[in-house]
């Protein structure tokens, strides 16, 4: 089989495995909250033990912009053990895709489900204020695409939030990406309209001050963190706060990590308490 279909194939099978029914002690779930009217456009909530004005964690998961779940496990096990134990709220996102949405619209679909998060924390306890958005893979696009264009989300009913975390984004730059030799399924998501690819390319819709961003990418791959350098170099030169950090892990293992003990976890958490978190 031709390694440019094989990865992305096995990349999409490990992004549909359940999670683990287990929960860390106090901790409690609440399933597909709507946000839409699409059996697509629903939320989990990971709550703490009696939160009171607390931070929310907002989590959207990836799989080539066409499959993956919010309960996977890679997406979620790790990060609720670390950071819900704490008083964070973690919302873990699902939303449309292809071919029924393309990428701008499931961009579209994060942010509706943001807004609904917002509105609803009070609720829960949450602070619909203290908000950090996170993704992995085609999801990091998504929120990297949000973070750079705030305008989408506002238009969405969305309100401001601290910061993102990019969990390895593969389509930071998607006109380079569309212009030089790629996968499949960057095909199936962009299509073959260079004004297409212009706007959801978090790169190009950057265009001035947005919320900081901490872009994990792979130093196994030679245009991984090169793309997210170029993306948090040009964040720079608008004043925003944009730290590049490169890991010597796989793609996976940079989602299925991130809340596990490590000198990984630990940069994340310096991320957040750069904006204010208390861990």
């Amino acid at each position: 089989m031709n390694r440019f279909l094989f990865l992305p194939l096995v990349l999409l099978l490990l992004l549909t495995l359940p999670a683990s029914a287990d929960l860390p002690s106090g901790v409690t779930l609440q399933s597909d909250i709507a946000y839409g009217d699409d059996p697509a456009q629903r939320f989990d909530v990971y709550l703490p033990p009696q939160p009171q004005n607390a931070p929310i964690l907002f989590m959207v998961h990836g799989g080539a912009w066409r499959v993956g779940d919010k309960t996977n496990e890679r997406v979620v096990e790790n990060k609720v053990a670390h950071w819900v134990p704490q008083g964070i709220i973690f919302v873990s996102v699902n939303y449309r895709m292809i071919p029924e949405a393309e990428p701008l619209v499931q961009a579209e679909d994060a942010a509706r489900a943001l807004a609904k998060v917002q509105e609803l924390a009070p609720g829960w306890g949450g602070n619909p204020g203290n908000v950090i958005l996170m993704g992995h893979s085609a999801g990091a696009h998504l929120v990297a695409l949000i973070n750079a264009a705030p305008a989408i989300a506002a238009a969405q009913g969305a309100k401001p939030w601290k910061g993102t975390v990019l969990l390895d984004s593969g389509a930071m730059d998607v006109p380079a990406i569309m212009n030089a030799r790629h996968m499949p399924l960057y095909d199936m998501a962009f299509g073959d309209d260079p004004a297409d690819w212009q706007v959801a390319s978090p790169y190009h819709r950057l265009a001035g001050p947005m919320p900081p961003i901490l872009a994990v990418c792979r130093k196994r791959s030679a245009d991984s963190c090169a793309a997210n350098r170029a993306f948090a170099d040009k964040a720079a030169k608008f004043g925003s706060k944009a730290d590049v950090l490169p890991m010597d892990l796989s793609h996976g293992e940079i989602n299925k990590l991130l809340g596990l003990p490590s000198a990984y976890t630990q940069r994340v958490d310096d991320f957040m308490r750069g904006l204010g978190w208390k861990l």
